[in-house]
């Protein structure tokens, strides 16, 4: 495994994306965690728009395809919206299509955080003032799936559940401390839906976590 300090992102790894390499490929000839190789790709899209398109060419891949006449109706219908309305959906709403509104434009930021978002989106939503929100939270929601996709590399490798204390490496116990507050999160009803079924999806049985080598109640 390599334990050499990079900083953030590795032009060499960069490179081999360019070339069309994918990002478990990369971590396969650089014996790195797919997860870390990932966080520097993310960055580096960041930082060059055209990386993608580059790496597709080389790597044969199709071309990222124009948003369909669906795709840019239902961004239409969020811009009328938050017109009409003065604001920006709300996750907890009481209405249906608002929520739905909400959980669209959560997934716009978050590709919008990992330099992903398509062109004709960014446009678009250019006549949205604040659908970004504040630079922390885009932060915030990028670093939490760098977390579960971190996570779902350590239970692909045959661990069991990371565990936040008693922990064997820093890196258990910076993946045991987040899924724990996504359990005690989940208990309180604080976890946004969305969350909880990428969690679902992702690394099914999250909300029990390890069952062995726990310790009796008492």
């Amino acid at each position: 495994m390599d334990r050499r300090l990079r900083r953030a992102p590795d032009a060499e790894w960069v490179l081999m994306y360019r070339l069309g390499l994918s990002r478990q490929r990369i971590a396969a000839l650089v014996r790195a965690e797919p997860a870390t190789v990932g966080y520097h790709l993310v960055i580096a899209r960041r930082q060059d728009p055209g990386l993608e398109s580059e790496h597709q060419a080389a790597a044969g891949a199709a071309p990222v395809p124009y948003l369909s006449a669906k795709d840019l109706a239902r961004m239409d219908e969020l811009i009328a919206w938050v017109k009409a309305e003065g604001r920006l959906p709300r996750d907890r709403s009481g209405q249906r299509s608002e929520r739905s509104m909400a959980r669209w434009l959560s997934v716009r930021r978050r590709e919008a955080a990992e330099g992903t978002l398509q062109p004709a989106y960014r446009n678009g939503l250019a006549h949205v003032p604040g659908w970004l929100g504040n630079l922390r939270e885009v932060q915030d929601e990028a670093r939490w799936h760098h977390r579960l996709a971190q996570l779902e590399d350590f239970r692909h490798e045959g661990n069991d559940w990371p565990r936040h204390k008693d922990c064997d490496s820093e890196r258990e116990h910076t993946l045991g401390v987040w899924i724990h507050t996504q359990r005690y999160k989940h208990r309180r009803g604080e976890l946004d839906p969305v969350k909880a079924r990428l969690l679902d999806d992702t690394v099914p049985g999250w909300q029990t976590g390890r069952t062995r080598g726990r310790l009796p109640r008492r």
